[in-house]
């Protein structure tokens, strides 16, 4: 259960993280949420998928890690089997909070219920330094949730420009394996290419001008990642 606090350097002055990749630490997740921003970097490792709300209809992206819940198959022996990790997975167990009225600038807030706090001893990066000043590895996280939460700010003209556009399409695999087992990926949509592609030049031209053209590319081309994934998951289950 996530325990939410405002961080600050006498409450969590003596706080350290674990930096380290692994199952215990809450990177054993089968996809994490992605924003358009980061799609350039993203789409040379794992492929795009677009995902609905069920209740509210809402569109998010995320980044696929395996083909099951809890299955992650770039956690290899307590290291990040990947050159770059989503800003949402990189930034664990802080997150951004804001006040519900929206009148105060948005605070850092950590997961006191994360496996990934050291509250005794010396295992992890320390938060604060002896006098109560940030350390340089929480300013980078704090720019990092600075950059997450203004890509997710602005994520919302992305998906809404899929919805004009109708350039999403359900998205279903079946992956069969080394030892005879099928895995089957269902619930997810990608970009519908045909329906890229017969869009007119007003169209194009608006989604150029929002900046949206990059990320549709990046998305598509994100889907040949997904070779690489069935290759990861058959050395997993060859490897027993």
């Amino acid at each position: 259960m996530t325990q939410h606090q405002i961080l600050d350097s006498l409450t969590h002055r003596a706080l350290r993280v674990r930096t380290d990749s692994g199952a215990a630490l809450g990177d054993a997740v089968m996809a994490c949420l992605l924003m358009p921003a980061e799609f350039r970097q993203a789409q040379a490792h794992f492929p795009i998928l677009f995902r609905r709300d069920l209740e509210s209809g809402t569109l998010s992206a995320v980044a696929l890690f395996g083909f099951a819940n809890g299955e992650n198959l770039f956690l290899e022996a307590g290291h990040w089997d990947a050159a770059y990790k989503p800003l949402a997975q990189a930034v664990q167990p802080f997150l951004i909070g804001r006040s519900s009225d929206g009148s105060r600038p948005p605070q850092v807030h950590v997961d006191m219920g994360s496996p990934r706090l050291v509250h005794e001893g010396d295992e992890g990066v320390a938060l604060f330094d002896e006098a109560g000043q940030p350390s340089p590895w929480l300013d980078s996280i704090a720019q990092r949730l600075g950059d997450l939460d203004a890509a997710f700010q602005a994520s919302a003209d992305f998906f809404a420009a899929l919805e004009r556009h109708a350039l999403l399409e359900p998205f279903t695999l079946d992956v069969p394996l080394v030892d005879g087992t099928r895995n089957s990926l269902v619930g997810f949509h990608i970009i519908d290419e045909e329906r890229l592609r017969a869009l007119d030049a007003v169209a194009l031209d608006e989604l150029h001008r929002a900046g949206h053209l990059m990320p549709l590319f990046m998305a598509v081309a994100s889907i040949a990642q997904f070779n690489e994934l069935v290759a990861r998951k058959n050395r997993r289950v060859a490897g027993g």
